[in-house]
Order: C-alpha cells, then sequence, then structure tokens
C-alpha cells in the first residue's frame, strides 16, 4: 500500500489534518486540511509516487511550487512555503467556488458576466508577467470562481520563470500547454512570452461569450494547425449580440501573430472596460507569408509545409517520451 493509500479523513500529515479528499490527477492528490497550528483551512496538494521517481514531473511539481511561493495576489491561489516537511507537499490557499470549466459546462454566459471574469483574469495575468512569470497552460480548468465572480488563478505547473533555469528539450514535453487554448507560438513550438497567455485569455472569452472555442474538432492535431492557418470564425457569426468593439477585442487577443496582438494585459483589460473607445476599424493584417500572393504551386507547397509542422512536433513530443 502507497502512502496516498494510506491517507484517510481524519489522519493527520505533520501538522494538517486531512478533512476530506478533493481531487485526483495522473501527478498528484488534492485534499482539504487544516493547520492545527491556527485551524487555518488549506489545500494539500501531495503527488504520487511515480511521479516522484520522474525527473520531469518531479521538476514541474517544485517548479510549480517554487513559482507559486513567490506570488502574492488576491486573484493568484497562494503556496505557502515551510522547510519542515516529512515529505514532499504542496500547501495551498483553500479557494471556495467552481472552476471556470463548470461554469463554462452550463452554456454561454451573459456579456457583462464574461468581461468581468475576464477581467480579474487579466488582473492577475498582469501580476505575473510583471514578476516574470509566464502561465503557458491557461483554461477554463485553471481559473476557480466565487460566487461573486472573483477568481483564483491556480495551477502554475507548466509555468515558466525568468528568474529560474531554462526549460530545455529534456523537458519539452511539458511545455505544451492544452490544445484548445494554446498559442499558435506554442503549436510551432517556438519560445514563448506572456502574449501566448493573452492569446490562451481571448480563447477563454470566445468561449465563455459563444459557449464554443475557436478551433475545435475531433482530431486535436487538426485543431492546433487550423490556428497556425487560420483565423478564427468571427464571435459575432455565432452570437449577433457581441457589439463590434468586444468583437474587436477578440480579434486582437486572438491574433496569430504574437506582435499584432494586445503587448500587455493591462491594455486588454482597458479596452473591454472602454468598449466605447475601442478603434473598431479593420486591424491591418500581414497575410500569411504573403501567402495569398503566390503562384498557385508555391502556395500549395507553401499551405503543406505548414501543415507539417503540429505533426512533426507531435512525432517529436513521441520520441522524447520514449527516451
Amino acid at each position: 500500500m502507497g502512502f496516498l493509500d494510506s491517507i484517510e479523513t481524519g489522519s493527520q500529515i505533520d501538522s494538517y489534518r486531512i478533512d476530506a479528499p478533493v481531487a485526483r490527477s495522473g501527478m498528484a492528490s488534492i485534499f482539504r486540511a487544516t493547520d492545527l497550528r491556527d485551524n487555518r483551512v488549506v489545500a494539500l496538494k501531495i503527488p504520487h509516487p511515480d511521479m516522484e521517481a520522474d525527473p520531469i514531473l518531479f521538476d514541474r511539481f517544485q517548479r510549480e511550487a517554487g513559482i507559486g511561493e513567490k506570488l502574492d495576489h488576491p486573484k493568484i491561489m497562494r503556496v505557502y512555503g515551510d522547510d519542515k516537511r516529512s515529505r514532499i507537499y504542496m500547501v495551498m490557499e483553500w479557494c471556495e467556488g467552481r472552476l471556470l470549466r463548470q461554469i463554462l459546462d452550463e452554456g454561454p454566459m451573459p456579456h457583462d458576466r464574461a468581461i468581468r471574469i475576464a477581467g480579474g483574469v487579466l488582473d492577475a495575468l498582469d501580476y505575473i508577467h510583471a514578476n516574470g512569470v509566464v502561465h503557458r497552460d491557461l483554461k477554463p480548468e485553471n481559473i476557480m470562481v466565487d460566487e461573486h465572480d472573483n477568481i483564483k488563478l491556480i495551477d502554475f505547473g507548466i509555468a515558466s520563470d525568468s528568474a529560474a533555469r531554462r526549460l530545455t528539450y529534456a523537458n519539452f514535453t511539458a511545455t505544451l500547454g492544452t490544445p484548445d487554448y494554446i498559442s499558435p507560438e506554442q503549436v510551432k513550438g517556438l519560445r514563448v512570452d506572456h502574449r501566448c497567455d493573452i492569446y490562451s485569455l481571448g480563447v477563454i472569452l470566445y468561449e465563455m461569450l459563444t459557449g464554443q472555442v475557436p478551433f475545435a474538432g475531433s482530431n486535436p492535431l487538426l485543431a492546433m494547425n487550423d490556428r497556425v492557418l487560420k483565423d478564427p470564425k468571427p464571435a459575432r457569426k455565432l452570437n449577433p449580440e457581441i457589439g463590434p468593439a468586444l468583437q474587436e477585442v477578440l480579434d486582437r487577443a486572438l491574433e496569430r501573430d504574437p506582435r499584432h496582438r494586445y503587448s500587455t494585459a493591462s491594455d486588454m483589460a482597458w479596452d473591454l472596460e472602454h468598449q466605447e473607445q475601442v478603434d473598431v476599424a479593420e486591424p491591418a493584417r500581414k497575410p500569411l507569408l504573403s501567402a495569398l500572393r503566390l503562384p498557385g504551386k508555391r502556395k500549395l507547397a507553401l499551405y503543406a509545409a505548414l501543415t507539417l509542422v503540429p505533426l512533426l512536433l507531435f512525432a517529436m513530443m513521441v520520441l522524447l517520451a520514449r527516451k
């Protein structure tokens, strides 16, 4: 019987009493617990034994803890540091509410609520970006929403920290993020910066307003490929109540080229709050490598080459995983 199997309600780990199991993933299990020193309710994230034996996953767990401990913002779940522990686990702030994914499963939400939630996420992103952190896996499963629509950003498992060592191809497979929400530059395996989080938030806002993500399909590789080659279907065609200004905000957040995206989370937040001042003129978009002006055969060759990008990336992931 492993360590996790021995954890039951009422059992104790160091100064923490286990109150109830909360969730279990491939990497760790989360428990609601009480710190017996001050009766504070917390969440314990305990890695599975096989994860501790995997250097890549163990590095991810430690990176998440290290990044979490240095962040202190009301819209980000706190991670508490403590050197006196009998084993590896993470002590986190207990957050009331529901995951945004659970809310989205109920269908599209009113515009004012979607904008309010997006604004909270942008506030959190603005803070982490200012502190050199890029989340890289922003999705509804990593956003907690309480009854007043206050948010908590959670799970920094594949976040990057400019103050930490750089990631290498040895742990490349852990840096891709979730297919429905990752940016085109992540699909292509390029070095990313904070603007990939802005793209992901654009996808989430699109989904909150329309009930579906911009690029989807039964084959995740095809969906990933589409975001490299195509612009998303305008959200206004799915929800006619979306005004031109809000559509413009979505378009700019979902630009394939990060240079044309919002440069900061605060810029996007300002436009969401002041839509009456958003310039809704059609933005100048450079055609992808001037593909539209290429002769037929060269254009076909270009699209064929670009189509192979995610497939080659997937093959690389498989090879690295086998090693």
